[in-house]
């Protein structure tokens, strides 16, 4: 899977490294997973029902941690292209 971001999603990846090294390298490898199995038992991933994607598509959620405080999470759509996926924003659970 070919993961490509959008403007917001790579100036929150962009701020975390220079801010919060310790979340950045957590979502660098959560990312990865998302390249490699979006079943990985350990994203978590799920559809996220009360918002769709920019063209209405379904939204989905991974997640970066687990059982913490304003916990990161992943939130992606499957496209523009097959074997691609988008990843709209990573931000904090509130």
């Amino acid at each position: 899977m070919k993961i490509l971001f959008t403007t917001e999603a790579k100036q929150q990846l962009e701020m975390l490294e220079r801010t919060d090294v310790k979340k950045y390298r957590k979502i660098l490898k959560t990312l990865g997973l998302m390249e490699i199995n979006l079943r990985h038992p350990s994203l978590n991933t799920h559809k996220y029902k009360s918002l769709k994607g920019p063209l209405g598509q379904e939204l989905f959620e991974s997640y970066v941690e687990n059982q913490t405080p304003a916990a990161f999470r992943i939130f992606w759509c499957y496209g523009p292209q097959p074997g691609q996926l988008t990843v709209l924003s990573i931000t904090p659970h509130p």
